[in-house]
């Protein structure tokens, strides 16, 4: 069970307001380097933890400021930063390709109802969805390794500062870690999506067990579950809950994800238009691939 249901957070978080980022434009290189020098002037207690850092050009500066951001606590960079990070991160992500579900479910290999059921390899920070399904940790509040590579870390540099800083909130007013097999919503701020969908999915170390089966069973309804009691969201793109640092063997999860989510669907006719299985590895790909067809 939920300690903390919807009700009891979204309207702390502003859940249902849309995101709307500062209107600063950062048409040139030298524009984002103004931002990245004053958000590193601003963060200098933390940057200074590292000692006395060189950085001679904009790539290594902001790969510092990347890794400040990372160590972050929640609710400490000044509402004027804020609006300047949400700056860079709009003007980067012009940089990238933005990759629109609705496109993607037009090739669906599987129909469940009226709902698309979809394999995508890819950055799951690029995909415009309504929501996205990020592994988290019991903390919900990201990965404070700097420059780490998980997907959490992904996320909540692509997303801001806002993302801890809402994800801090409900876990303040819950005060307890969010138990595996649960899930938070929180909007997503400046990625292409709607809302981030955050999940506790179960850790392995040995042997797989029932336990694990149906903890992970219950991190994918919970999402679905969430991502339902909210209105106008039809669309959730999955990342690979557990299979990362998590230790969940990938064919023994996507087995169990693709058959959770095609039962909640069935069970539920109707609720979403598509559902993405994102993935990342080569591995990944095979399984789902073979599970679709």
């Amino acid at each position: 069970m939920n300690p903390l249901p919807l009700e009891k957070y979204a309207e702390e978080i502003n859940l249902f307001q849309p995101f709307k980022p500062a209107a600063i434009l950062l048409s040139s290189l030298q524009e984002r380097e103004h931002v990245v020098d004053q958000l590193l002037a601003e963060l200098k207690p933390t940057v200074d933890r590292w000692g006395n850092i060189q950085v001679t050009n904009y790539v290594e500066k902001r790969r510092l400021l990347h890794a400040a951001l990372n160590m972050l606590e929640p609710q400490t960079l000044q509402p004027t930063s804020i609006g300047q990070l949400d700056g860079l991160l709009q003007a980067e992500r012009q940089d990238r390709p933005i990759i629109n579900s609705d496109q993607l479910a037009q090739s669906a290999p599987l129909e469940i109802g009226q709902t698309k059921v979809l394999m995508w390899q890819g950055d799951i920070t690029t995909l415009k969805v309504d929501a996205i399904v990020n592994a988290a940790n019991d903390r919900l509040l990201g990965c404070f390794q700097p420059l780490h590579s998980c997907i959490d870390n992904a996320i909540h540099t692509n997303a801001g500062v806002q993302l801890r800083d809402d994800c801090h909130t409900i876990m303040q007013k819950q005060a307890i870690p969010e138990p595996t097999g649960t899930a938070k919503i929180t909007r997503a701020y400046n990625l292409p999506s709607r809302f981030v969908l955050h999940t506790v999915g179960p850790i392995v170390q040995g042997a797989l067990t029932a336990k694990h089966v149906a903890a992970l069973q219950s991190a994918y309804t919970s999402c679905l579950d969430l991502a339902a009691e909210v209105d106008g969201l039809r669309s959730v793109a999955f990342c690979c809950i557990s299979t990362g640092v998590f230790g969940y063997p990938q064919d023994k999860a996507s087995g169990t994800a693709f058959e959770t989510v095609c039962n909640w669907l069935e069970q539920n006719p109707g609720r979403l238009d598509h559902v993405i299985f994102n993935v990342f590895t080569d591995q990944d790909r095979v399984l789902y691939g073979r599970l679709l067809r």
